[in-house]
């Protein structure tokens, strides 16, 4: 039987520049069905925790530019489980508001929070994870993370170092590390006790709130309206009023780098952070040169590691390339080396400051 104390955050208000020009400002990545399955990214992320929690129990915080978007594509939900930022603010606040408003539903919420932008291979395993993780949480005043095994030494995900084992796969967190250069990864991988940091988080709705109140006081102040205002239609002006003001944090750095209580579960789903290009290519079929054609066609001539995603209907012929994004998508063509993805932001912004927003 699912509990009805367990609910769902879906943080979907990301722009995706990383995956310029395929992700647009107007229509960004989670809403795009990367895999020609039928179904986006946050569709998926929606169905697959929708076997676990309850549909009224499920909330998609958003950017208000995209609650068209999250409407049509989840159609399932009621329009008061769509939580719309007026601005962008990093994910410590989403989850504040996210928070704040499900306690007002019920105070012994266990709560997931999930990225819009993950793929899982092994379904059923994260899922058995995320239930003992929610039946974990409603019986401790822990805030717990779910680690991945890594595979290499990526230097794109954050890393979780384990301290004290609990159990089968519960520990205790020593430390979080960002991003860390090749060097720094490669030893962390060799060392077995640094696992990538998902993104994933479970906790009750009362121990989050506590450590917001501890650690991000500046965000309790501006979002902590007291009884009764999450519940009535004053919710709208408040948060418009209020949550521009709040500062840009992520939870990691301002909460669970920060806290006591913070443990991880550890596992290995066939998880990946659809973050890059890159991260896309390593999970596409290729050819016999390790080429990948996402959409579109293409012919490949002396060129081997490449990627390639156009518009449906049209074809690339590809001569005497190695290791190169081709990319097509509306008004924009993007080439560049496979392995320099991280300066697509850098052409994004470049292209608005010199060109206005309509290649963005």
């Amino acid at each position: 039987m699912i509990n009805q104390n367990n609910y769902c955050v879906i943080m979907s208000g990301g722009v995706g520049s990383r995956f310029w020009p395929f992700s647009r400002k107007t229509y960004p990545k989670q809403f795009l069905d990367f895999f020609g399955t039928g179904r986006s990214l946050l569709q998926q992320t929606f169905d697959r925790f929708n076997k676990i929690i309850p549909t009224k129990n499920i909330f998609i915080v958003t950017n208000e530019d995209y609650s068209n978007l999250v409407q049509e594509q989840i159609p399932e939900i009621n329009k008061s489980q769509i939580l719309l930022e007026p601005t962008r603010r990093n994910t410590a606040p989403c989850i504040a508001w996210a928070s704040y408003h499900i306690r007002e539903l019920n105070p012994n919420a266990n709560i997931v929070v999930a990225p819009s932008d993950h793929l899982i291979l092994k379904e059923d395993e994260f899922l058995n994870s995320i239930s003992n993780g929610l039946q974990y949480v409603a019986e401790n005043n822990n805030l717990l993370t779910l680690g991945i095994t890594p595979n290499r030494p990526e230097t794109g995900y954050g890393y979780i170092q384990i301290a004290d084992h609990i159990n089968e796969s519960l520990y205790k967190v020593k430390t979080f590390t960002e991003k860390p250069q090749l060097d720094l990864a490669k030893v962390f991988v060799e060392s077995g006790e640094f696992y990538w940091n998902s993104g994933l988080f479970m906790w009750n709705v009362n121990s989050i709130l506590q450590s917001i109140d501890q650690f991000l006081p500046e965000i309790a102040s501006k979002l902590d309206a007291g009884k009764g205002i999450y519940t009535t239609p004053k919710e709208k002006n408040f948060i418009q009023e209020n949550f521009p003001a709040c500062p840009n944090v992520s939870i990691d750095f301002g909460i669970m780098e920060k806290a006591e209580n913070v443990y991880v579960s550890l596992g290995d789903f066939g998880w990946s952070d659809l973050g890059t290009w890159g991260s896309l290519y390593d999970l596409s079929d290729k050819d016999e040169n390790q080429n990948v054609t996402l959409k579109g066609d293409s012919i490949f001539y002396n060129s081997k590691n490449n990627i390639v995603a156009l518009p449906k209907g049209k074809l690339a012929i590809i001569d005497g390339l190695e290791n190169y994004l081709i990319s097509e998508s509306d008004n924009v063509i993007l080439i560049c080396k496979k392995d320099e993805e991280q300066s697509i932001r850098k052409y994004v912004s470049d292209a608005q400051q010199k060109l206005g927003d309509d290649y963005i």
